[in-house]
C-alpha cells in the first residue's frame, strides 16, 4: 500500500505563496535555522512545518 508523501515546497514556491521575494525567504530560512526536508541536486525542499514558521516570521 503506497503511503502519501508529505507536500514539499522550494524556497521560491514558498516566497510566491507568502508574497515576498525569494531573497527574503532564503534569508529567513538561514536566520531561523530551518533544515531542508529533502534535497534534489542543489535544490532544497521544505515541509509544512517550515512553511508555518516562515508565515509567522513574516507576520
Amino acid at each position: 500500500m503506497p503511503t502519501e508523501a508529505p507536500a514539499l515546497s522550494s524556497a521560491s514556491a514558498m516566497a510566491k505563496d507568502l508574497g515576498v521575494s525569494d531573497a527574503k525567504v532564503k534569508k529567513a530560512i538561514q536566520d531561523l535555522g530551518l533544515a531542508a526536508a529533502a534535497k534534489k541536486g542543489c535544490c532544497s525542499f521544505y515541509d509544512a512545518e517550515a512553511m508555518a514558521k516562515l508565515k509567522a516570521f513574516f507576520k
